[in-house]
């Protein structure tokens, strides 16, 4: 049996679940893969704290470049984070030629494409199962089982923060601030839980998994973002009496050569598969022309789940160092071979949506809102209007039948400077596509 070394950089919550497989379950690993994996070493500038792993004499090092600059090290896994010298040393080790995993999907989503294109020019494979959905294998999914299908559309939930804070808020009718206090409490959220909240970690997810799924270049930048942060109880109670749950979502959808991608808070029905997902949970559903629908549920994130996807990758290139080089390609096309998809500007999709107005109470209003709705083309489906208990402001919910993003814009921006509007009205995207 050929003997693969495994070099880590990084012996962070990841990098010690990664450890603790490799040595306590190395030989069940390696008589699924064939091949002889061993950690030879790893590097971390932090050698001194207990992480619950006995490590032999040497193993752990300081120097990451020690284990980069290793000729008998095959495989580096990149567990550092961040954009700096994560990438620093991914490029490094990829010239060397030596294979390389990593978990960080912010560095895929800004450098992925140069990274991508410097490991096809030196003959190396790039894995990275673990940098979406944590233990979930919707990379191993898109690129291997779902081969040969047309992807029409995935619908995700990528961000445990995000789904932890809005069950708490529909379950509890906590208030937003609260159920992010707790979030951090129990380990969910970060001290700056920013790129959580604001969806930009979900879209750093997405745009990984668009490649993957389209065959195109990674477009992080293209793609639509919108946080939880407006998010209150009230929206949520409203949602639940039209039959809802609101989530934050990833969309992505394949039509006429263009791909809608965005994140954003979104009304689905309860009935659907994902309305169920809750607490710190991930799903996603992904729709093929071939398999129809399909749903991938799991731990997201979180030591020991993450670390199984990074041995799936650990396995995935020793078997390729053994003989089977190029086996998986880093997206669904050879690198030669990809392309750039546009991706369909937000003011052009067509979804319907949840609106809600804070307005006087006073004859008109009503039919002021619903004038200017239709004046930009927006048909209504329902309204919901509750009486005042009190002096103030009154709020008006509608759910409108499909319209475009841009139309609504408009029209919002015209009813809001209305003299009969208290404050910003509320929007949030319905999805009623796949999974109900």
């Amino acid at each position: 049996m050929r003997k693969v070394n495994v070099g880590l950089l990084g012996f962070g919550t990841v990098g010690a679940g990664v450890v603790k497989i490799l040595i306590e379950d190395r030989e069940l690993v390696s008589s699924r893969a064939g091949v002889d994996i061993f950690l030879k070493a790893v590097a971390d500038i932090d050698i001194e704290s207990d992480r619950g792993i006995s490590l032999d004499k040497g193993i752990l090092i300081p120097d990451a470049y020690n284990i980069i600059d290793d000729p008998e090290i095959d495989i580096i896994v990149e567990l550092i984070g961040g954009e700096g010298v994560a990438k620093e040393f991914i490029l490094k080790a990829i010239a060397n030629g030596k294979q390389v995993i990593t978990a960080n999907k912010a560095l895929l989503a800004a450098h992925g494409n140069d990274i991508f294109r410097k490991a096809a020019e030196k003959g190396v494979d790039i894995a990275f199962e673990a940098s979406v959905g944590g233990c979930m294998p919707i990379i191993k999914t898109l690129r291997e089982a779902l081969v040969g299908n047309r992807i029409l559309s995935m619908t995700g939930i990528l961000n445990g923060t995000c789904n932890y804070i809005l069950t708490k808020l529909t379950n509890e009718g906590s208030a937003f601030e609260d159920a992010l206090k707790d979030a951090q409490e129990k380990g969910f959220a970060e001290a700056d839980p920013t790129l959580d909240i604001e969806g930009i970690d979900t879209a750093h997810k997405l745009a990984v998994l668009n490649a993957i799924a389209y065959g195109t270049d990674i477009n992080f930048d293209d793609i639509y973002i919108e946080g939880i942060t407006k998010i209150t109880p009230m929206d949520i109670a409203f949602a639940a009496e039209f039959g809802y749950r609101i989530k934050l979502l990833a969309i992505s959808k394949e039509t006429n050569g263009k791909i809608e991608a965005r994140v954003h808070p979104t009304m689905i029905p309860e009935g659907n598969l994902l309305a169920g997902v809750n607490g710190s949970l991930n799903a996603i559903t992904v729709s093929g022309d071939a398999v129809e629908d399909i749903l991938l549920y799991g731990r997201g994130a979180g030591r020991m789940p993450t670390a199984s996807a990074v041995i799936s990758d650990v396995v995935d290139l020793a078997r390729i160092l053994s003989g089977t080089k190029g086996r998986i390609s880093t997206i669904s096309n050879q690198q030669s071979e990809g392309q750039k998809v546009s991706i369909l500007p937000m003011d052009n999709i067509l979804t319907n949506y949840y609106i809600r107005f804070s307005a006087q109470d006073k004859p008109g209003v009503l039919s002021k809102i619903s004038g200017i709705l239709g004046d930009h083309k927006i048909s209504i489906k329902s309204v919901h209007q509750k009486g005042r208990k009190e002096k103030g402001p009154v709020p008006i919910v509608m759910l409108t039948h499909q319209a475009k993003e841009a139309d609504v814009k408009k029209a919002l921006a015209e009813i809001d400077s209305l003299d009969i509007i208290i404050s910003a009205s509320m929007l949030i995207r319905i999805e009623n596509g796949a999974a109900e």
